[in-house]
């Protein structure tokens, strides 16, 4: 089986279990999305969903943030962790986006990682979910063990997973990939100990053998 060949089947069989794939986390606005976005490193969805139902109605503009109390705001979020780090981040990511861009998350990665707390990773998130935009690849933990785990990269480090992903998938995909690789091990394969042989993109590719 060729590299394309198994490429397509994965792609394949992951649009047929997700076929409208959307982000976990809520939000009602950009700059909502990307906030959330940030508390969401090193913390669950669902934690940062708990978090910003409450923050999101204490700070519902942009000045909001620009005006926030450090240490109040570090409280307000304390439960996603690295939270003075965050904190932090999205307050000096307001005031530049108030100052800088009228209060409008940006739609480009090169400005979007010049931002506060905004590496590829989450402006790719951003970018996909708020503008449609496909820049790269969003290359979180689900992804990074899933795409060693079924032969599309060799590398553990997420700039390079991500040229890899990049070379092989279909732009058209790039947006969803990402969601839908979340699912699936949210699913179907989590991380903890389970027998691979009975995933349905292991299933798939088995099928698939002549």
């Amino acid at each position: 089986m060729t590299q394309k060949q198994r490429v397509d089947i994965l792609l394949n069989k992951l649009k047929e279990l997700f076929p409208y794939p959307k982000p976990a986390l809520n939000y009602s606005n950009p700059i909502e999305f990307l906030f959330a976005v940030i508390l969401s490193a090193q913390c669950t969805d669902v934690q940062v969903n708990i978090v910003t139902k409450k923050l999101f109605l204490k700070y519902p503009t942009l000045i909001d943030y620009v005006n926030a109390d450090p240490k109040e705001f570090e409280l307000d979020i304390k439960s996603t962790g690295f939270y003075r780090n965050k904190a932090k981040n999205i307050l000096a990511t307001a005031k530049i986006l108030q100052e800088k861009y009228d209060g409008i998350v940006p739609a480009d990665m090169d400005t979007l990682i010049t931002l506060p707390g905004v590496a590829r990773k989450t402006a790719n998130v951003v970018l996909a979910e708020i503008y449609k935009k496909s820049e790269g690849i969003a290359v979180d933990t689900h992804v990074r063990r899933l795409t060693k785990i079924y032969g599309l990269t060799k590398h553990e480090d997420p700039v390079k997973i991500e040229k890899d992903l990049m070379a092989i998938v279909p732009k058209s995909d790039w947006r969803y990939i990402t969601l839908r690789l979340i699912e699936y091990g949210r699913i179907y394969c989590p991380a903890k100990k389970h027998d691979h042989a009975t995933c349905p993109l292991t299933v798939a590719l088995a099928e698939a053998q002549p």
